[in-house]
């Protein structure tokens, strides 16, 4: 009896160390789509007034870890029965990025100046700011979701040998920590200006160190929200580019001997303009305008 049960501890500590090896295997194959996603959902948190950024950016994480609880039970079951599955609804997931990021070009080249007036002139109810919050908070959760697919069927990828508790265990660690790490750092910048007005206020005199610091945090912050801006629309449009490249293969061949980084670009643009044209005639048939 004692045997057997030292033996099970043994076989559990033999599993619990493939799992760690093969996490750091999984996580460095999905570490480009959490850098993607690290820009995206820190475009995503910002905009809000600072008493309301981390009260946001926490319903967005709670979405988070509610869209991993939804994705890997179906992807562990669709990769144990119904594999052929996968490969679709991950490109249904590109063509939404990819539309999110050719929407995003479009308002900036077209757009640009009619929203800079709105926002010198509106000035938003309460009941408005809540609204507008839900809005974000919804299409925040919602790009969450197909990122997360991408990350959880990435990882799962380089499982494909290993039996499935295995794959539970490895995908569901890789999930939990990009959660906890994206949202980590999305928390540290946005919170970046109250951390350099904190120094400033608690230093001697303006010329020290400390509150030179605290001056430069302040300073960069909206330079860096507007770079992760870019970078997140640019990364929607890539991760979406990559899906389509890496799974259809007339497209990989299409483009074969090409930069991956330019192919994956240029084919998520193309995915994401077809995508636009289609959807806003479909919101002109029904007398809608997009978002």
């Amino acid at each position: 009896m004692p045997s057997g049960f030292f033996a099970l501890l043994d076989d559990i500590a033999v599993l619990m160390d493939d799992v760690a090896t093969m996490s750091k295997v999984a996580t460095k194959k999905t570490a480009g789509i959490l850098a993607d996603d690290l820009a995206v959902n820190a475009d995503k948190a910002s905009g809000f007034v600072s008493s309301r950024e981390l009260p946001v950016l926490w319903k967005i994480t709670k979405g988070s870890f509610l869209n991993k609880l939804i994705i890997l039970p179906i992807a562990f079951l669709l990769s144990a029965f119904l594999p052929v599955a996968i490969v679709p609804i991950l490109m249904l997931g590109g063509v939404y990025l990819a539309y999110e990021g050719a929407e995003k070009i479009y308002e900036f080249f077209f757009h640009r100046g009619e929203k800079e007036v709105e926002n010198k002139i509106v000035e938003m109810t309460p009941e408005e700011v809540m609204e507008f919050e839900k809005t974000k908070i919804k299409s925040a959760i919602f790009v969450d979701f197909i990122l997360s697919l991408e990350i959880v069927i990435i990882a799962l990828g380089t499982l494909v040998e290993e039996p499935l508790k295995v794959q539970i265990m490895v995908v569901s660690v890789v999930a939990i920590l990009a959660t906890i790490g994206v949202y980590g750092l999305v928390a540290l910048l946005v919170r970046m200006d109250d951390f350099g007005l904190q120094l400033m206020a608690s230093s001697d005199s303006k010329t020290s160190v400390q509150s030179k610091v605290g001056y430069g945090l302040v300073k960069t912050l909206p330079i860096l929200i507007k770079a992760l801006a870019v970078i997140g629309t640019l990364a929607m449009i890539l991760v979406a580019g990559g899906i389509f490249v890496h799974n259809v293969h007339y497209i990989h061949d299409l483009f074969h001997g090409w930069p991956s980084l330019f192919t994956e670009f240029v084919v998520g643009l193309i995915v994401g303009i077809i995508a636009l044209i289609v959807m806003s005639g479909i919101f002109k048939l029904i007398g809608k305008k997009a978002h």
